[in-house]
């Protein structure tokens, strides 16, 4: 518990009405997106990072956990104050605070929505390329802290590859700088990819500078149908290595198909299995060719039809019906678990055939959707817990594609991060000497433990998953 005097001392700080007491309140910021709350002692929102210095040593002096929170998207429990204490929601700090044309920088706040700044940069001529489907209501700050990837990153990478430099609010209440303006720099450890994929464990982040790169002056999207899983995801090692090199190269089963059809510009075929939504950019008559390439290659895989947008509308149309999957696939079930496992691209098409018999045998519904250009497929597993059963086939399940996984030589995460929901199932990745060294970071640089407490490493041996 937080202490009154403690909390009169953050009011003092920060205003009181920047300070959430009330049980009602503190609901709102007791989860994400996952279905697992906990209620915390009290929300704070600062404005600076000396206010988020001065609440960070109160907690690191009376030893209450502070949990750094965006807008609350993530896919794995990070943000969800699991022992209570001060959620620090960093939506205040919402400046994008420069865009350089000249260094090709920019440099923003962690509370800056990622839609609001990717529009901003391309407004100056330039490109950010990073694109989780929350774009729209993300944050910057959440992006780093789970090292968010999305569509295009099979061409242009992910958050890692574009972050330069961080300003960070230590546990133990210090503001230091790591990395650097510039496009290289090897001064010293590489504390900027330390904190990179950290889900808040290791400290607040509250400045951001970011590389951008010029904006691609066309793109063209295709989609390609297939009439089995298998024969897309074969097609999908093959067109990375035509040469034809796509921006994107996403993948939707059929059951995914079924959830969005109605919002696809053109017809797909109900007898299709899966569909490819490819797109490629650069230079327009580059891209022009390109893409008749693509679209000629991918018959050749077997693909029938393939469709190509006419216009930047239809184009838009078929990323938005791939951005709303997750929450479509509601349609099918009430609940489900998402997955976000990678494996190497070559073994994708085993990936998805032991899902599909996995599936069969468990007698849930697992669809498949996904980056499948860099190997990263989303695996959800539906149930209903209305339904005798399929609740206690869930963790199973999810355990055994983890297995399955870590079988093909694959990650058990590609960019949600492991937070709560996948802390059960560290120890299938990391051997017990790799967790005994990140845990020894932790204490380094969190000595007493106040600083998003409880997530990436499970508490004991194997715990239940928290999200079934």
């Amino acid at each position: 518990m937080v202490p009154e005097n403690v909390i009169r001392e953050i009011e003092a700080s920060v205003g009181q009405e920047q300070v959430l007491t009330a049980a009602e309140d503190r609901w709102t910021y007791a989860f994400d997106a996952t279905e697992e709350a906990h209620l915390p002692d009290l929300v704070v929102f600062p404005g600076s990072a000396a206010e988020v210095a001065a609440i960070v040593r109160l907690a690191n002096e009376h030893r209450f956990p502070v949990v750094p929170r965006g807008a609350g998207t993530g896919r794995s429990g990070g943000s969800v104050p699991i022992q209570g204490g001060v959620v620090l929601v960093l939506t205040r700090l919402n400046r994008i605070l420069e865009i350089n044309t000249q260094d090709l920088v920019a440099v923003v706040e962690p509370g800056v929505i990622l839609g609001r700044f990717k529009a901003a940069v391309e407004e100056q001529g330039l490109y950010y390329p990073p694109d989780p489907a929350s774009a729209e209501f993300c944050t910057m700050g959440g992006n780093v802290a789970e090292c968010a990837g999305g569509a295009v990153a099979v061409q242009y990478g992910v958050t890692r590859d574009y972050v330069l430099g961080l300003e960070v609010v230590l546990p133990t209440g210090e503001i230091i700088e790591a990395g650097t303006r510039t496009m290289k720099g090897v001064v010293g450890y590489d504390l900027t990819r330390l904190f990179l994929g950290s889900e808040g464990t290791l400290g607040v982040i509250t400045r951001i500078t970011l590389r951008l790169v010029a904006k691609p002056p066309a793109r063209q999207t295709l989609a390609a149908a297939f009439g089995t899983l298998t024969a897309a995801a074969g097609a999908v090692s093959r067109i990375l290595a035509s040469g034809l090199a796509p921006t994107a190269l996403e993948f939707m089963d059929q059951v995914t198909l079924k959830c969005v059809r109605e919002m696809l510009p053109f017809k797909v075929p109900p007898q299709a299995a899966a569909l490819l939504l490819i797109a490629v950019d650069g230079h327009p008559r580059d891209v022009e060719e390109r893409a008749g390439a693509m679209a000629r290659f991918c018959e050749e895989q077997g693909a029938k039809p393939v469709l190509r947008a006419k216009t930047a509308a239809e184009a838009e149309e078929l990323w938005q019906a791939r951005k709303v999957v997750s929450p479509a696939l509601k349609k099918i079930k009430p609940q489900k678990v998402s997955e976000d496992v990678v494996v190497p691209l070559g073994a994708i098409p085993d990936l998805i055939a032991a899902l599909e018999e996995l599936s069969q045998r468990r007698g849930l519904v697992i669809p498949c959707y996904g980056h499948a250009g860099d190997g990263n497929i989303h695996v959800n597993v539906l149930y209903d817990r209305g339904r005798p059963g399929e609740v206690e086939a869930v963790e199973p399940t999810v355990e055994e594609i983890f297995v399955l996984v870590r079988g093909l030589k694959g990650t058990l995460s590609g960019e949600h991060g492991i937070g709560l929901t996948k802390a059960p199932y560290l120890g299938m990745e990391l051997a017990p000497a790799a967790i005994a060294l990140q845990k020894r970071l932790k204490q380094a640089f969190d000595p007493n433990n106040i600083m998003n407490p409880g997530k990436i490493f499970p508490p004991g041996e194997k715990a239940k998953d928290p999200r079934v």
